[in-house]
């Protein structure tokens, strides 16, 4: 009898206890600001000498500015799932929805009201006056926000403006004169300082877990977020907590954690404070906030594409595609550049741009260095305003007028060429469209059908013939480099030579 292997997925996993509610200038426009501070907490002595944290003193001195967030709600994915669109929405209209309160046999509610979903999490105070901050994913779609202190007084909350993009909210209760937590510079903290974390886990009141920074500016998906990642224990209702370090400053809003469980498993990400505050100052003056763009995609750079492009090791983000006229297409930025450093920021990944992208003023001008062609150049760009991303494009399908496919048999494709059609819909001039891939080379370097080939070995294609010309004799005996455009973003792929 063989033995079944056993894989652990890992995922990323919101801190808030009832996911269900949710599916991360000029002057400080929070009404006087939590004040920065550098008073040290007592320090300990270790067996060794060396001095320890006195955490007793860091939970003593900001428990009560920490609060427990209760939520209320709708349950709107189902509303997705059974609404009007729904071919089951007049059934359920009708009869009601499975396992909701308002289902017929209850008598005196609403017949086919959505359910209700509940969920919890923390939160910490800023501002004497009643200003909280918080994650989005706590109190995003939630019809009613209580607050509880710790002397269990409870408040109800509005929010004032949450961003989903960092995961950051600003809530506000009708109180004065509240005790208020000290913020410190994120942008200060090292791997190995000792943190402590308060929260509620799983409604479990004013828990203090502590653990050391085990890295800074994590990068999760390509956020614009440069995480803090600790191992202190963190669970679901930790969501929204404060983050302190040593010196009982906050330092992070407790955010996420990597599990295979759904519970705390050694790695737990903070949003930096520094990044926070930034954002609490937009909401509460305008409701929103608004973010620089520089209008490329990018990749990161592996070491086989470090090598395509005569880069010393992986390092910077690879332009995949500009878009047309905005900032970085105006100052010069071509597909196939690869951003090095942005404002003098070296980037070590290509996860560190859009934080800095984002951070910088609309209409600020920013310097960036690129690498093209293996010479290294220095490009002013006018940053714009973000909006919301377009639609992904569709994956081109074939028409009636479509021509006869062709068979690359160095790469392991079969190609054809774009209709008009095809090329309209794409907003493209050229390109040659992936039918199918065979097991060899293109497989394994995650090339699909539907994929658009714009580009081999630095040089534009249109056609296969121009194709196969660019690869030569390269598919053979070196690595190939393909510019590929997938939905509505492209890509770089290097396809090693079949052995």
């Amino acid at each position: 009898m063989s033995k079944a292997r056993v894989g652990v997925v890992l995922t990323l996993v919101a801190l808030a206890v009832g996911a269900g509610l949710y599916a991360q200038n000029g002057m400080n426009a929070i009404a006087q600001p939590a004040e920065r501070s550098s008073i040290e907490a007592p320090a300990a002595l270790s067996t060794s000498g060396m001095a320890l944290p006195d955490f007793r003193e860091i939970v003593r001195r900001n428990r009560e500015a920490v609060v427990q967030i209760a939520v209320r709600g709708e349950d709107r994915r189902m509303q997705e799932q059974f609404g009007e669109d729904s071919p089951f929405g007049e059934f359920f209209r009708r009869y009601g929805i499975p396992g909701n309160p308002g289902n017929p046999g209850n008598p005196g509610a609403p017949q086919g009201q959505a359910p209700e979903r509940r969920g919890s999490g923390s939160g910490f105070i800023i501002n004497a006056n009643g200003r909280i901050l918080t994650n989005a994913h706590v109190v995003k779609d939630a019809d009613e926000i209580t607050v509880t202190l710790s002397d269990n007084r409870e408040f109800k909350a509005k929010v004032l403006g949450l961003d989903e993009r960092t995961d950051v909210a600003l809530i506000e209760i009708d109180a004065k004169g509240l005790p208020t937590t000290r913020l410190g510079d994120s942008d200060r903290i090292e791997v190995g300082e000792w943190v402590l974390a308060i929260g509620a886990p799983f409604g479990m009141s004013y828990t203090a877990t502590q653990g050391i920074v085990s890295a800074t500016d994590r990068q999760l998906r390509e956020t614009y977020v440069p995480f803090i990642q600790t191992d202190a224990a963190v669970n679901p209702g930790n969501s929204g907590g404060p983050l302190f370090n040593a010196r009982g400053e906050v330092i992070g809003i407790n955010s996420q954690i990597l599990s295979g469980s759904g519970g705390y498993m050694g790695l737990s990400f903070a949003i930096p404070i520094n990044t926070a505050t930034l954002i609490a100052d937009q909401l509460a003056d305008k409701g929103f906030v608004e973010r620089g763009f520089l209008g490329i995609q990018f990749q990161p750079v592996d070491g086989r594409l470090a090598e395509r492009f005569g880069l010393d090791r992986p390092r910077g983000a690879l332009v995949g595609s500009v878009t047309t006229d905005g900032p970085a297409e105006k100052a010069g930025v071509q597909a196939g550049d690869i951003v090095l450093s942005y404002n003098g920021k070296q980037l070590e990944s290509s996860g560190e741009l859009p934080p800095l992208v984002g951070a910088t003023p609309v209409g600020a001008k920013a310097t960036i260095e690129v690498l093209r062609e293996g010479k290294t150049r220095k490009l002013t760009v006018t940053i714009g305003k973000l909006e919301e991303e377009a639609a992904a494009g569709a994956t081109p399908r074939g028409e009636r007028s479509a021509p006869a496919e062709a068979r690359e048999s160095r790469l392991g494709l079969t190609l054809s060429e774009l209709t008009a059609d095809q090329r309209e819909q794409l907003d493209i001039k050229g390109g040659v469209l992936i039918t199918a891939v065979q097991r060899g080379p293109a497989a394994r370097a995650g090339l699909a059908r539907g994929d658009v080939i714009m580009g081999a070995n630095h040089k534009a294609v249109e056609s296969i013939e121009e194709l196969r010309e660019a690869i030569g004799d390269q598919a053979k005996g070196g690595a190939t480099l393909l510019l590929v455009r997938r939905g509505a973003g492209s890509l770089f792929i290097v396809i090693e030579a079949q052995e």
